[in-house]
């Protein structure tokens, strides 16, 4: 264990091996333009590292050409060995396909740089294209590859006929038909309320619609169970005070949660919902960005209730809670 680090780009792809994220170790923000400090003597970069010998990175295709830059720096320094050897004498494992999720904000592995030099403007090349310049050298010197042949993610052959064509951009009329099949509205789905649909995940390509059917399958939820809806209220300020008038609180809670950072006004909660984290809080404990969980129980003082309707979308019995403490989840853990 102490000779094989294993990271990937996300939280999610990071838990299920047992790892961590490539930008955790980098100790580097996302988006950040500010590359990490490595300091002469770094002995907790020297410890980390230092009977390291092979290095495993899993969805490969999510990584970029600055990523992997930024990570062949980090090892080369934490190694004491010449830049030039790639990795710093690690050995490399890529897992993953090319042509699945291309990287965010950043170059592709495949990317081709057999152009001239220079921009056609003139300019010489920024700092961050040479890097990647330097990167995709790293990757066509990858030695050894293995490709698995066999599909071990459905036994539907039609279905998987389908896949393989999609990821080749060769699909035809009959794949068109067959996924058409799973569209709201054709006869094979004549109603969300059956099984199966009343459980399957749905793509929606609007946040209003996406908000309506989470609140519509809340709403229809909590009458089945014979419950109370219940719906936390957002705190909305103006100036940094609350919002107090009760005819601009609901033009403010009304307003679609793409102009407010993706957070709704008004939140529905039914027991066995699922909820999904939306932040990496504990990696090492799988509590990370994309993780499907099941909400319990919305844990509130009883003075911060009220039945007075902010909303047409909740039926007249709705308790909207305006000040929750938090709120019981149920995470499975990861078997690794």
């Amino acid at each position: 264990m102490h000779m094989m680090r294993k990271l990937a780009p996300t939280g999610i792809a990071a838990a299920e091996i047992g790892g961590m994220t490539i930008h955790s170790f980098l100790g580097e923000q996302r988006n950040s333009g500010k590359p990490r400090t490595i300091k002469p003597g770094d002995s907790k970069l020297e410890k980390q590292w230092g009977l390291v010998e092979y290095l495993l990175i899993d969805e490969m295709s999510m990584v970029g050409l600055t990523l992997l830059g930024k990570l062949n720096r980090i090892m080369s320094a934490a190694k004491h060995v010449d830049p030039q050897i790639p990795f710093g004498g690690i050995n490399v494992i890529f897992f993953g396909d090319y042509l699945q999720y291309r990287p965010v904000y950043d170059t592709p592995l495949y990317t081709d740089f057999s152009q001239p030099s220079k921009t056609k403007s003139g300019q010489l090349l920024s700092e961050k294209e040479i890097q990647q310049r330097a990167a995709r050298s790293l990757i066509l010197q990858i030695n050894y590859v293995i490709k698995l042949s066999q599909q071990m993610g459905t036994d539907d052959e039609r279905y998987r006929e389908l896949l393989e064509r999609l990821r080749q951009g060769d699909c035809n009329l009959q794949d068109y038909e067959l996924l058409l099949t799973r569209v709201v509205g054709q006869p094979s789905v004549s109603s969300l309320r059956d099984s199966p649909w009343n459980e399957a995940p749905i793509l929606a390509f609007r946040n209003e619609v996406r908000t309506q059917l989470n609140n519509k399958a809340a709403v229809h939820n909590a009458a089945q169970l014979v419950y109370q809806p219940m719906v936390c209220v957002a705190q909305d300020t103006c100036k940094e005070k609350l919002i107090e008038d009760l005819i601009l609180m609901k033009k403010v809670l009304e307003l679609s949660d793409s102009k407010t950072e993706h957070l709704p006004g008004l939140l529905p909660f039914v027991p066995g919902m699922p909820v999904i984290l939306k932040q990496n809080l504990a990696i090492e404990l799988g509590l990370i960005n994309g993780i499907n969980g099941i909400f319990r129980q919305l844990v509130y003082q009883a003075d911060s209730v009220s039945t007075d309707a902010l909303s047409n979308t909740f039926p007249n019995n709705t308790q909207y809670v305006h000040q929750p403490l938090y709120a019981l989840i149920e995470i499975a853990r990861f078997e690794i």
